[in-house]
């Protein structure tokens, strides 16, 4: 039978390599949080015309009227977002006026949003509210649903950590994009990030699930035995499902266009990364927990 546990460290080494230069990301350059968290304002217009657009060229528009800061995004050619500080009715009459001007077509409002900079705090402040509570009430909930087994609290806390490891992937990997390629961490992510949450607790649930019924099966096989056997027959489902998803969101990332590009892509890293954390980093940190194998770092190598 295939010994997935038996290289379990180089697993965790795997982890840690994915998740530095994504801490260190954060670190440096902090998160590139949209006007959900900071406050700003949100324009979304459409070109009436078959023109060429290209984001310098709006940029150094904007720069021209007044706006320096601002991020730009267009879609299908013809859709223009711009995101800059907080912008009032006549502030956005003459970014429309100018885009008329410069361009010489008809130029169509689709939406208009601003929010406050105390709001935007308020947001960021109940999304990191929301991720602590999901996480406390996760830690509870397997803890009692594996009541019936030794040391269940292990279960919790093991669910926990491949919940942050997924976490700290999807948000340093959002910092490296937002530093090189603009990616803003905005209401959208905060789902995505929640979703895949979700995700990682239900994959490492199902392989908890089977070292249970093993345990009560195996009653005198090796514990380490017992859980490497789980994770092997729960290996192809787990690889199914998420092929299966992650079909789905490759279509939405081909032709669900730019508006839910991120949205998507993130859902798609953070869906890998659940999977490989409830198989190789949930499961082995049960057995480096029942053996004990801390006490032994220092003194050989346990790969």
């Amino acid at each position: 039978m295939l010994n997935i546990l038996r290289r379990r460290y180089w697993y965790f080494g795997i982890s840690m390599l994915v998740m530095i230069p994504g801490i260190l990301a954060v670190a440096m350059w902090g998160l590139p949080l949209a006007i959900d968290f900071t406050g700003g304002s949100k324009l979304e217009i459409k070109m009436e015309g078959d023109i060429n657009l290209s984001t310098s060229s709006i940029a150094t528009l904007l720069d021209d009227n007044g706006f320096s800061d601002n991020v730009v995004q267009i879609a299908d050619n013809d859709v223009v977002v711009i995101r800059t500080k907080t912008m009032d009715d006549l502030s956005k009459g003459v970014v429309i006026e100018a885009f008329e001007d410069e361009f010489d077509v008809a130029v169509e409002l689709l939406s208009f949003e601003s929010v406050g900079p105390v709001i935007g705090r308020e947001v960021a402040g109940r999304a990191v509210q929301a991720v602590a509570i999901a996480a406390f009430g996760i830690l509870g909930y397997i803890t009692y649903a594996f009541r019936g087994v030794k040391n269940s609290f292990r279960y919790g806390v093991c669910a926990i950590a491949a919940l942050l490891h997924d976490a700290t992937i999807v948000v340093g990997l959002t910092a490296i994009l937002g530093q090189y390629f603009d990616w803003e961490v905005d209401a959208l992510f905060l789902t995505a990030l929640l979703t895949v949450i979700g995700f990682s607790v239900h994959d490492s649930i199902v392989v908890f699930d089977r070292i249970r019924e093993n345990l009560n099966r195996y009653r005198r096989t090796e514990y380490e035995a017992v859980v490497n056997l789980s994770v092997v027959q729960t290996l192809d489902r787990s690889i199914n499902t998420q092929l299966t998803a992650l079909f789905t969101l490759f279509a939405l990332a081909l032709f669900g266009g730019e508006s839910i590009f991120h949205f998507v892509v993130t859902m798609m890293i953070g869906l890998f990364s659940g999977t490989y954390s409830s198989l190789f980093n949930a499961a082995p940190i049960l057995v480096v927990w029942e053996k004990r194998e801390w006490r032994n770092w220092f003194r050989s190598n346990p790969i």
